[in-house]
């Protein structure tokens, strides 16, 4: 006798293609997510950088345009307003001043503007400190951050980066251990502005050779903008330099 084909049940029958439609559900959503992701990971980048641009362009000007006579702006004849007018102008008066300056007569105008500074009392601080701070940040002779290192902080076993300077003056290195120090700023993730200062002997430190701006990077991702290639296996080289001083430091017990 001939045998009945098997007929599976409806609920079975149901429940297939209730998973099916499920998965395919799943895997549409998925698709969805990921070209979000990836459009606003394209984007975002453009879109932040575009945004900050406009807004110092627009300070700029706003903080340029009280100094400009009407009748020399351009929006006076402009039918419309033209963003980057204050900047252009901006770039000009500074590049002039440093003109003037350069001079035997700039000079001693310069001179005499400090020595009237000089002599205020809650000035004279304020002023030597922002002008040692731009004087190393835009000065070609300035010692402004141009190396980056490890050192072991927070605990032992835990490196973190610091940037390097120059050494510690006269009146602190007298009072430090006679050995060679170096400044050392360690700034904190994800604003790099704070942080911590220090003086660190310089052979607790271990120097790499990765530029400012990358490791810049580094900190503010908080390690998610991590460098790839050549940079990427001479930090683990270094690590693994960092490993072995910190074995070679662990005093051993005696059994």
């Amino acid at each position: 006798m001939a045998e009945k084909p098997t007929i599976e049940p409806v609920t079975k029958i149901v429940a297939d293609e209730s998973k099916a439609a499920a998965a395919h559900q799943t895997g549409f959503i998925g698709r969805i997510r990921n070209y979000f992701l990836t459009g606003l990971v394209l984007t975002g980048p453009v879109a932040i950088t575009a945004y900050l641009t406009w807004s110092f362009i627009n300070w700029v000007d706003d903080v340029v345009r009280p100094f400009v006579p009407p009748a020399l702006r351009v929006e006076t004849y402009a039918p419309v307003h033209i963003p980057g007018t204050g900047l252009i102008i901006a770039f000009v008066a500074l590049t002039l001043l440093g003109f003037l300056t350069a001079n035997l007569i700039g000079r001693s105008l310069v001179e005499l503007g400090e020595s009237l500074l000089n002599r205020m009392p809650i000035v004279r601080p304020l002023y030597k400190t922002v002008k040692q701070i731009f004087e190393t940040l835009f000065s070609q002779s300035g010692s402004s951050f141009r190396k980056v290192a490890l050192v072991e902080f927070p605990a032992p076993g835990m490196w973190s980066l610091v940037f390097l300077s120059q050494p510690p003056g006269a009146d602190v290195a007298s009072r430090l251990p006679e050995i060679e120090h170096v400044s050392a700023f360690m700034p904190c993730t994800p604003n790099p502005t704070t942080g911590f200062f220090f003086y660190v002997p310089r052979k607790d430190l271990l120097e790499l050779d990765m530029s400012v701006e990358t490791a810049m990077t580094l900190i503010m991702s908080a390690g998610m903008a991590s460098p790839n290639g050549d940079q990427q296996k001479k930090l683990a080289a270094l690590a693994a330099t960092a490993r072995a001083a910190q074995v070679a430091k662990t005093p051993v017990i005696a059994k």
